[in-house]
């Protein structure tokens, strides 16, 4: 594992500024590419003087944009039944694009922020944004807010403690727990005001 480790440092390392945006254009679209394997690294390449932070952050923030924007249009331009049929060559299991919509249904066009920090949801929650039409600049603002709150933790996760595997993995569970924690108190906040909108005064 050490030497897998080691292996994605140094490639990210070779890759750059530039490599990091690629990886994370892949991870905000259809492909299946871990965010982690870009962004902690790179974190870990900054503490070490060999990155700069802020660029680095930059760079996954922007790919995870351009990748999202990409499903983005996939969604507008070919629908949902072209998807349907034909997500499976696109890494996309009909239960997926299903379990999106519904968490898209249900909770808006904020679900283009929290949708980027729930695993299972971020890599899909663009394409029912882009069947469902929503306004470009609101669904840029969102990506833009979740990519760059997402990438920002695994940034400083990697900063702080990316030669301590053990240490990583603990600490990356705890802040997923929270972000989960944090994205149910938020959601039951905007039920509790839709219920009362609807009941009226």
């Amino acid at each position: 594992m050490a030497e897998l480790v080691n292996w994605i440092v140094e490639l990210v390392a070779g890759l750059g500024y530039w490599g990091i945006f690629v990886m994370m254009f892949l991870e905000s679209s259809f492909f299946p590419f871990p965010s982690e394997v870009a962004m902690v690294p790179a974190g870990y390449l900054a503490s070490k003087g060999e990155m700069d932070l802020f660029l680095a952050w930059l760079a996954g923030t922007g790919g995870s944009l351009a990748g999202a924007l990409f499903n983005y249009l996939l969604g507008y331009r070919l629908g949902r039944p072209f998807l349907k049929r034909y997500g499976r060559y696109l890494f996309l299991k009909e239960e997926s694009l299903e379990k999106v919509e519904a968490f898209f249904a249900r909770y808006g066009p904020a679900s283009t922020f929290w949708g980027r920090l729930v695993p299972g949801i971020r890599q899909y929650i663009s394409l029912p944004a882009g069947i469902g039409r929503m306004e470009l600049v609101s669904f840029s603002l969102y990506t833009l807010l979740g990519a760059g709150l997402w990438c920002a933790i695994l940034l400083a996760l990697g900063y702080f403690i990316g030669e301590n595997e053990e240490e990583l993995r603990h600490y990356l569970h705890l802040i997923l727990g929270g972000v989960m924690v944090g994205v149910v108190l938020v959601f039951f906040y905007y039920y509790r005001q839709a219920r009362r909108g609807k009941e009226g005064p």
